[in-house]
């Protein structure tokens, strides 16, 4: 299955969208399960601090990129998602200079609200950015693009980091910059470098 926007790709970003899309899952090696950072990371949402959210958010994604043997990430946390035409931003993944280490940036509360959004969301949307950092460092991708395979190894580390029998939420929702936006508004167009 293809989404709608492959149509409109050039025949390069076609063969960069095939390759991910064949890759479903994200295998965590045995005894590679950071249950200790899940857990961290949902009491520092319970406390409502940004700086133990950023941490332990920090935290997770550093074990998840040694876990994979790719170069470490910056996690950053900000108050209040910012809003646009597509509705609110939850995460980004940002390459800010060759020699940076590459950016996520993650808000964790809600525009409309102010709430601290709800955990599963919030754990989502870190792994949906730390697959896009997998697809360039650990995949070697040229491009991070929302093809299904993309969804399914996000969903692949999610049901690795969390129980099965938890009820589940519903989520809302330049060149290798990419943003988890909500679904209907569907997938962001492609950036070539």
């Amino acid at each position: 299955m293809v989404f709608s926007y492959y149509h409109r790709l050039s025949a390069r970003a076609r063969k960069i969208y095939d390759r991910s899309n064949r890759i479903e899952a994200l295998p965590l090696a045995p005894g590679m399960i950071p249950h200790e950072a899940v857990i961290a990371l949902r009491n520092a949402l319970a406390s409502e601090s940004r700086p133990a959210v950023e941490a332990s958010a920090q935290a997770l994604a550093q074990l998840l990129t040694e876990s994979f043997g790719t170069p470490p990430v910056r996690v950053r946390v900000l108050d209040r998602r910012p809003s646009n035409s597509y509705g609110e931003l939850h995460g980004l993944y940002e390459v800010e200079h060759v020699q940076a280490r590459p950016l996520i940036t993650l808000w964790m509360r809600t525009v409309q609200r102010r709430q601290v959004v709800a955990f599963k969301t919030f754990l989502r949307t870190l792994l949906h950015e730390v697959v896009h950092h997998l697809d360039y460092e650990m995949l070697k991708l040229e491009d991070s693009l929302h093809t299904e395979g993309f969804y399914k190894r996000e969903s692949s580390l999610l049901h690795q980091l969390i129980d099965e029998d938890e009820p589940r939420e519903r989520s809302t929702g330049s060149p290798r910059r990419r943003s988890l936006r909500p679904a209907e508004s569907g997938p962001p167009p492609t950036t070539g470098k």
